[in-house]
């Protein structure tokens, strides 16, 4: 849908001109004075207003101190002729966004236009983007229970309004970026630029380069000058993940401005002063890193004001039956597919697994449950063998349903074989190294583990079968 432009001016041949010039483009509409424009405002709405000072009547002033008034607010442009430049400059203290002088330059109103209604789109998104985040990443919305996830919240929400810089610490999966975002979220920064750097996953010889930026010429393929994240994050947060990667010429420039709040892009020595708030993760030992020597120990301690641990997932077991919910619930709606139950004993299972990945090993099983599920009940059969294995923190005989015993395995490699062919028989028998008649067998012993029963397929099947089993 295009643009709409009001067009205010009580000469018909300027008026119907610019309105000609603008027609193919926009959306157009023509008043002949102040008081027929603000009755138009007031009974629709334009994404721009173009209007002349000098009028019979009330002047272009009204017009704009109408339009600016208004949600959401129009562009707003004032015409006027050349010798009375003030006017159009007190219309901008007033709330236009620019001025043109008369006649107009009919190529520079479109690349106005244009500027102005693109800046307006990039605005409105920014803020539907801090909308997001405010939803997404407030602490009220972090789930869990457990005193060790309480801990982290109640200081992550008492640094958050400050400028210290904060460490964060703890195993790959814990959720460091996730608390990293709500920090932002929940400090006086929050309306400004959000910038992200993993350092791993950057070269050491870019890395330097990405950080502070470089000038044109600085090194070889420096074809021109380039803005670095450090820079970039003026007024705002900058979150560097993986800070116990990062070599040691980019430690130096880091330290320099911790303690400066200043640097230099590559190939430069001006020094450049920037306002950012420092937000640092790792998932290694930063203090035994620095008695190998491949950390420096003064970095170390200027970014080590205010460490945060966050705990593992298996330090957190209480929450885990409340983020699977939240996941998979989280995960059917996105791709539109019933959510899965699961069985009591399963979320036991679950609940007493250690989770080496962590919280994003829970989401990505969750994910996995949900689209290969699509509602079916989940239930311990349904359960990896790792879930009861070594990595399962305790081994209740009860709680596992006897997992020693070959009754009972001999079903959970079955469900298994089943439930990664997709029902198919033929596959599952092959994968367990039986005759196909011999699975039939096991499924007319132990139905509930037949995943396929009342599906279309397995009605499809079912003469076949049959005849193969008669």
């Amino acid at each position: 849908m295009p643009a709409s432009v009001l067009i205010v001016d009580d000469e018909k041949h300027t008026r119907d001109g610019l309105g000609r010039a603008l027609e193919d483009e926009y959306d157009v509409y023509l008043a002949a004075s102040a008081d027929e424009a603000i009755n138009l405002l007031n009974s629709d709405v334009f994404d721009v207003v173009l209007t002349d000072f000098k009028m019979a009547g009330k002047n272009g002033l009204s017009v704009i101190d109408f339009a600016i008034k208004q949600a959401p607010r129009p562009v707003t442009f004032m015409m006027t002729a050349y010798g009375n430049v003030e006017s159009a400059v007190n219309a901008m203290k007033r709330g236009a966004d620019d001025f043109l002088t008369k006649p107009v330059n009919l190529e520079k109103l479109e690349i106005l236009i244009k500027r102005a209604l693109q800046n307006r789109r990039l605005e409105a998104e920014n803020e539907s983007l801090h909308e997001r985040l405010d939803d997404r990443y407030n602490f009220d919305r972090i789930l869990g229970s457990s005193s060790a996830i309480a801990e982290v919240i109640d200081m992550i929400k008492r640094v958050a309004p400050t400028k210290a810089t904060i460490l964060l610490q703890g195993e790959t999966g814990t959720g460091k970026e996730e608390f990293a975002t709500a920090i932002h979220q929940e400090s006086e920064r929050a309306r400004g630029p959000y910038i992200v750097v993993h350092c791993a996953a950057l070269p050491s010889n870019l890395l330097e380069s990405e950080l502070f930026g470089h000038e044109k010429g600085a090194f070889t393929g420096a074809v021109e000058k380039r803005i670095g994240r450090f820079e970039a994050a003026h007024k705002g947060t900058l979150f560097l993940d993986e800070i116990g990667e990062i070599d040691a010429s980019t430690q130096v420039k880091l330290l320099r401005f911790l303690e400066t709040h200043s640097f230099e892009r590559v190939g430069s020595i001006n020094p450049i002063n920037v306002d950012i708030r420092l937000v640092v993760a790792t998932n290694r030992d930063l203090a035994e890193l620095v008695k190998e020597g491949k950390f420096r120990e003064d970095l170390f301690y200027r970014l080590n004001v205010v460490p945060i641990t966050m705990p593992p997932l298996r330090e957190r077991r209480g929450d885990i039956p409340l983020l699977l919910r939240h996941f998979v619930a989280y995960f059917a709606e996105e791709n539109r597919l019933a959510r899965p139950e699961f069985e009591p004993d399963a979320v036991k299972i679950l609940a007493a697994y250690r989770w080496p990945g962590n919280v994003r090993e829970l989401r990505n099983f969750a994910e996995n449950t949900v689209v290969l599920k699509r509602g079916a009940k989940v239930t311990t059969y349904d359960l990896d063998s790792k879930f009861v294995g070594g990595d399962a923190i305790e081994t209740d005989p009860v709680l596992l349903r006897n997992p020693l015993s070959v009754e009972e395995n001999g079903k959970r490699l079955l469900r298994n074989a089943l439930v990664k062919t997709m029902g198919n028989r033929s596959e599952a028998a092959a994968m367990l190294g039986i005759s196909r008649r011999t699975l039939h067998r096991k499924l007319r012993l132990w139905p509930e583990l037949d995943v396929t029963r009342g599906s279309p397929r397995r009605k499809t099947q079912k003469s076949a079968e049959h005849v193969e089993n008669n």
